[in-house]
């Protein structure tokens, strides 16, 4: 990985580390209005998917994928959201939040609809941990 890598800090406030895939850092929102991760390409100055070359750019779509199936399997929601957007946070970083017709936001985007609610933490530590089951994470 590229030794000038680091998260960026507003990421870094606002997740909680699972661990890292081959190519990125996998995150937990600390919001528990929504089952919400992200991933974070460790790769320095990366803004856009377009910034990783072509091998990368599949490695991402590869792990995205993993980790929104382990989303699903572990949440079971009516609907993934995907997206890598990065107005707010400049580091490339992909969104995958599990929503649910009965979710406070829907049918709309999370982004500022209701304040953030604390995860319980022995909710988030058994998620934290079967989430790392599922994207191999532990062996």
């Amino acid at each position: 990985m590229s030794s000038a890598w680091s998260l960026h800090p507003q990421l870094a406030q606002d997740t909680i580390d699972i661990g890292d895939l081959p190519l990125s850092r996998v995150l937990v929102i600390k919001d528990a209005n929504y089952p919400w991760l992200l991933l974070v390409p460790r790769r320095a100055d990366a803004m856009d998917i377009t910034d990783l070359d072509e091998v990368e750019q599949a490695q991402l779509m590869t792990e995205t994928t993993r980790v929104a199936r382990a989303l699903k399997d572990i949440c079971n929601p009516d609907k993934l959201n995907i997206a890598a957007l990065g107005n707010m946070v400049p580091q490339l970083h992909m969104h995958i939040i599990a929503r649910r017709k009965t979710d406070a936001a829907w049918p709309r985007p999370v982004w500022g609809v209701v304040p953030a609610l604390a995860h319980d933490p022995e909710e988030v530590k058994n998620f934290i941990a079967a989430l790392r089951r599922k994207i191999w994470l532990d062996k």
